[in-house]
């Protein structure tokens, strides 16, 4: 702990010759909410249908052993994890999480009831929590649409499903006496070369609005629509796209939803933020990693995620950018994938508040860019570690990889025994 504090104060220093307070760096970053998805833990299982497979554009490869298999289970491997990790910290839950106790509820019989548990575990440990309609893995969407789909009966279904999702939503929010964000992501989309776009999205839109019809109490829940470029089994068109929802959720003041794996591999999400903000009074951030497709990799601190954090801290969008996870990976330990994922996330904040934002655009606006380029050069090699390592430490959560002999040790008492 000395050494640590020693390198700290030697960091402190150099910093502050950029006009850098670290503290108040720190102080900055512990207040930013990050909302874990608690479908790392299960690779997207749920506890409607534990046996169901996957469907809708979602795939997780890997059979690590170990897998939470109960709701209890669950929650305590995120309770594992978070003890890990430094920072505020939400929890994000799908429809297909409910607690039904023995129960089977259909899909679009889910009630609030059936997540007073969740509220009751969030409250003892300080969480909010986020919220998601579970619109895929059922034989409702089998078809490959759900909300846009010509048959006024599978809509009907799906529309219900996000009517009482909203409903649950702010029974939360209320309950918690914290905003919930509900996103809403339909998998819709053809596999082949469809005749009428227009039509289906046409269909899309008129479900959203119906969905969307009750007014609900800000204050306890918020709407965002997220769009893909495409899904498995949805490759040549995606009726839910980047346009469509941008223009759906500006004309009709919803949260948009940007899915770093969500858009072309030419396309940044570090680049729509400032532009969709002009628009929008908010959006919802899904990090993911995408490696040549959206493959939902474990987020690592790579340069688009230091870019993300930096467009927001340099914006001041903190209360306006909600900061989600959505990764899973069942080919590693699933609880190491949690603290890998929300520590680079917690990195890449630290890392952009240490930067001297202001001192920067002032270079840009003199047009010196020669003094910019080098600046950011140099920032590079400052001993941010040192800084990250004393968060930790402050945060009273293992300094450097020491957290992975935890995670070792709860996979040989714990893990080992499922």
């Amino acid at each position: 702990m000395m050494r640590n504090r020693q390198a700290y104060e030697m960091a402190k220093e150099l910093y502050a010759e950029y006009g850098i307070d670290t503290d108040k760096a720190i102080e900055k970053v512990s207040n930013i909410a990050i909302s874990m998805h608690c479908w790392q833990g299960d690779d997207v299982g749920g506890f409607e249908n534990p046996d169901g497979d996957l469907t809708g554009g979602i795939q997780v490869t890997g059979n690590y052993p170990g897998k939470a298999k109960t709701l209890e289970q669950l929650r305590q491997d995120f309770d594992k994890a978070a003890s890990l990790i430094p920072g505020k910290k939400r929890i994000n839950l799908h429809a297909i999480y409910l607690d039904a106790q023995g129960e089977k509820v259909s899909r679009e019989k889910i009630q609030p009831k059936h997540f007073d548990s969740w509220i009751e575990w969030a409250k003892e440990r300080n969480y909010g929590i986020d919220y998601n309609p579970t619109c895929f893995s059922h034989p409702m969407s089998a078809d490959g649409l759900t909300i846009s789909h010509p048959d006024k009966a599978v809509r009907d279904f799906w529309i219900e499903h996000c009517i009482g999702s909203r409903k649950i939503a702010a029974y939360i929010g209320e309950k918690l006496n914290n905003t919930v964000i509900t996103n809403f992501w339909m998998p819709d989309g053809f596999k082949d070369i469809p005749a009428d776009r227009y039509g289906t999205r046409l269909r899309m839109k008129e479900a959203y609005d119906e969905i969307f019809k009750e007014q609900i109490d800000e204050r306890f829940n918020k709407d965002s629509i997220e769009s893909k470029v495409f899904g498995i089994g949805a490759e040549s068109c995606t009726i839910g796209s980047g346009e469509f929802c941008l223009g759906y959720a500006a004309k009709n003041g919803k949260l948009l939803t940007l899915d770093t794996g969500h858009f072309h591999p030419t396309e940044v999400v570090s680049d729509k933020i400032s532009s969709t903000l002009l628009f929008l009074d908010e959006i919802l951030l899904h990090v993911s990693r995408p490696v040549r497709w959206d493959s939902d990799h474990v987020v690592i601190l790579d340069d688009e995620l230091k870019a993300i954090a930096s467009e927001i801290l340099r914006g001041d969008f903190t209360d306006r950018v909600h900061i989600g996870l959505d990764f899973f990976d069942g080919s590693i330990n699933r609880i190491a994938a949690w603290v890998i994922g929300t520590r680079a996330m917690q990195k890449a904040l630290l890392y952009a508040a240490l930067e001297p934002a202001a001192q920067l655009a002032s270079l840009e606006n003199k047009f010196d860019y020669t003094s910019r380029l080098a600046m950011m050069e140099e920032l590079k090699t400052l001993p941010f570690s040192a800084v990250w390592d004393m968060y930790c430490e402050m945060q009273n959560v293992p300094v450097r990889a020491n957290w992975l002999r935890e995670v070792k040790r709860y996979e040989a008492e714990v893990l080992s025994a499922r």
